[in-house]
């Protein structure tokens, strides 16, 4: 399986990445240290516009580089997920996005843990770093069941589970087609407020098309 990941791409990328694999990933893996006034160099980003505001002048955030990141997965593996000519379907772009992601980061010695949303969450791999914990979270993701039918697809489930669960600030993969009932960008919101989240859209153009049948 893993002989599976260890694609040219992630070769290739590991030769971009040594010596400067942190600066791909600046701002994720940080833990609040301090607060000082913002300087004109200073990245806006880490502007606390609450403190500003008290203190009526600008102050930035400082962070304290930690030694590893800290990356999850919030997977999406409703009914909709499953989609798709049967060699492409959304849920093997998902599979074989977290095994390449989990590879890449695990090979530079970080974490990486997973949830998984079906009928609810219905299994979550804890973070951990090295080559047979990546084989054990696709083995995992691999056998988690196609179902039929759920009710109503909530992502806010997915995301509110994210944010009780993960303490440490992270990075967040969201990987989702998103169909889903409305409200859970309150939750996303809130997510982002707590740790770095890259949202991916599992997408197929026929579901946007109807077919021709005359």
């Amino acid at each position: 399986m893993l002989h599976r990941l260890d694609w040219k791409v992630i070769r290739r990328l590991d030769g971009y990445l040594q010596g400067d694999y942190r600066s791909l990933f600046r701002g994720f893996g940080v833990d609040f240290a301090d607060l000082r006034e913002y300087q004109p160099e200073d990245d806006i980003r880490y502007i606390d516009w609450n403190v500003s505001a008290r203190m009526d002048t600008p102050y930035v955030r400082q962070y304290m580089e930690d030694r590893e990141i800290m990356a999850w997965f919030l997977l999406d593996l409703s009914p909709s997920v499953d989609f798709g000519a049967l060699d492409n379907q959304k849920r093997n772009v998902l599979i074989d996005f977290v095994g390449t992601l989990s590879r890449l980061l695990t090979r530079h010695g970080n974490r990486v843990g997973a949830m998984m949303f079906g009928n609810g969450i219905q299994h979550t791999v804890p973070a951990r770093s090295g080559r047979l914990h990546v084989l054990r979270l696709i083995n995992d993701l691999l056998k988690q069941p196609r179902l039929k039918q759920t009710p109503i697809t909530d992502l806010s489930t997915l995301i509110k589970g994210g944010l009780h669960s993960i303490k440490k600030r992270s990075l967040i993969f969201i990987v989702s087609d998103f169909i889903s009932v409305s409200g859970w960008e309150r939750s996303l919101t809130l997510l982002r407020q707590k740790h770095e989240v890259i949202a991916i859209q599992l997408f197929d153009p026929r579901e946007m098309s109807l077919p021709d049948v005359g």
